[in-house]
């Protein structure tokens, strides 16, 4: 290292406080990156910077992290092996560069898709184990300045600084994909639910399964939300030839785009900015075996296409490779929405809904099966008795008659919860109407005279819309601001209370223009 009365006390202080940083945080390295090179553009003063990785497969480059006027358009384009990042990380060497425009190794796409005109650079390899996975970039020193040798010498040990951080990450994400095998192991053995059923409706049911469990075609499990979709994928699974190999569950709701691809499909090392190691998707870890995709409507278009091939050939590629794996899985498929109307809306593929649609099979809610309520809710009520550790035997009648006469529009979710906060409230050993939590009067006799008033609210809307989609949302934006209210808006309880997860319900949140008036 060079002399440190040239860095300054400020400047000092900064690399400190990022090494700090390093030290206590490996988990979310792209956030780490980003303060790195926000850090390096205070101490260099320079108006823009960046952090390329390099793609193993084919010696491209990608922006993992671009700051500056421009940086977000600059992040989607792709950097090709012979510009400037690409000579640094090739000859594993730093460069400093008074005049862009004239030098020939200089990636005018950038420059040309953005309109950010660069005029000076220095770029700096950032290593671990001296071999070169990425390029950080400074551009354009501030007042027209010119990068010297005091910004190299800052620019190295930021740089030192964010391949420790990298590899750091490497340890953690390793030690993540541990567990995370672990974790699939045990889904894959003995976690499967406790199916209970008593009515004709649901036994048919299972008959048909039987059948269905004996060939390899595609699956789409649809039904309400709550009705217990995954556990008819779990018997489908359990009852075929494939019982003994994994089963793999994947909710396509609970993670972004970006996420869910690498989570359905893998990704190599440097594929992007988290992906610090390879790891198996989930396709891969389920081979031989069952995927359960869950909320498949949710599934993005891009991604769509992508699960339509996997389907006619059991082929994919990792996130960032182009090696061609092929799995042999029995996929089974499940929405709470309507497809075949997405499909005409355009937001859902029809080769991919006609080739999940293969052997569909349809859950019927919980108002439509009642003679499974009671089942049901002793099950649940032997489960919550002993976690809680009270010992209730039963239900009072007038609690029975209350849980066959209600609606239920949570389906089976709701029971659950209903006899948890029961068995949390209740005094044992009979759980009592009041510990349901359950107004029966209200929906009953109360029922048509709100909603009669509620739709000609909506018929007579002084914007003059009176389509149906349009009081739907009214309602729903209307009932979950109800639900918020009463859980101090806590979207967790909220999720619980309205039977849906938690992702759903912030998505809710944006579609319907939700906002916490705190």
């Amino acid at each position: 290292m060079g002399d440190m009365n040239s860095i300054g006390l400020e400047k000092l202080k900064t690399l400190i406080e990022i090494n700090e940083r390093i030290n206590s945080n490996y988990s979310d390295i792209n956030a780490l990156l980003v303060y790195i090179l926000e850090s390096a553009m205070r101490l260099v003063e320079c108006e823009s910077s960046s952090l390329l990785l390099v793609n193993k497969a084919d010696d491209t480059l990608k922006f993992v992290v671009a700051l500056g006027p421009k940086g977000a358009e600059a992040k989607n384009i792709p950097v090709d092996k012979k510009s400037m990042a690409g000579w640094v990380a090739e000859n594993n060497q730093h460069v400093i560069i008074d005049d862009i425009s004239r030098d020939p190794r200089f990636f005018s796409d950038v420059q040309k898709k953005t309109g950010y005109v660069t005029h000076t650079m220095i770029a700096v390899p950032m290593r671990v184990k001296n071999v070169c996975i990425g390029v950080i970039e400074l551009i354009n020193k501030a007042d027209n300045r010119k990068f010297d040798k005091n910004d190299l010498e800052i620019l190295d040990m930021l740089c030192n600084q964010a391949s420790i951080a990298y590899q750091n990450a490497d340890i953690y994400r390793s030690a993540q994909d541990n567990i995370s095998v672990l974790q699939n192991t045990l889904s894959s053995g003995s976690g499967y639910h406790t199916f209970v059923a008593k009515s004709p409706a649901i036994l048919d049911l299972l008959h048909v399964i039987e059948e269905v469990a004996k060939t390899n075609s595609s699956v789409l499990i649809t039904g309400e939300s709550g009705v217990g979709k995954e556990l008819f994928a779990e018997q489908l699974h359990l009852k075929s030839q494939r019982n003994g190999k994994p089963f793999i569950r994947v909710n396509c709701a609970a993670l972004s785009p970006a996420l869910l691809e690498s989570e359905l499909f893998g990704h190599v090392k440097g594929a992007f900015t988290d992906a610090v190691t390879n790891r198996k998707g989930r396709f891969e870890v389920a081979d031989t075996g069952t995927i359960f995709l869950d909320e498949i409507g949710e599934l993005p278009l891009d991604l769509q296409s992508k699960l339509l091939r996997v389907i006619q050939s059991r082929q994919f590629e990792r996130v960032g490779s182009s090696e061609t794996i092929t799995v042999d899985v029995r996929i089974v498929a499940a929405t709470n929405r309507d497809l075949e109307k997405m499909v005409k809306e355009g937001t859902f593929r029809s080769d991919l809904y006609y080739r999940l649609n293969v052997l569909p099979i349809n859950i019927p809610p919980l108002r439509e099966r009642k003679e499974d309520i009671e089942p049901l809710a002793y099950h649940f009520m032997k489960k919550f008795s002993d976690a809680v550790k009270k010992n209730f035997i039963g239900f009072s009648e007038t609690a029975l008659d209350t849980l066959y006469k209600y609606y239920w529009p949570g389906n089976i979710r709701e029971l659950e919860n209903s006899i948890e906060r029961a068995c949390v409230l209740g005094t044992p050993p009979l759980i009592q109407t009041g510990d349901l939590r359950i107004t029966i009067a209200a929906q009953n006799t109360g029922e048509n005279t709100g909603m009669k008033k509620y739709a000609e609210e909506m018929s007579s809307a002084p914007d003059g819309d009176r389509s149906l989609k349009t009081a739907v949302d009214r309602f729903k934006k209307a009932y979950i601001m109800r639900i918020l209210s009463e859980t101090s808006w806590n979207q967790t309880e909220t999720s619980k209370i309205l039977g849906i997860q938690r992702t759903y319900v912030s998505r809710l949140l944006n579609e319907l223009h939700i906002r916490d008036k705190k």
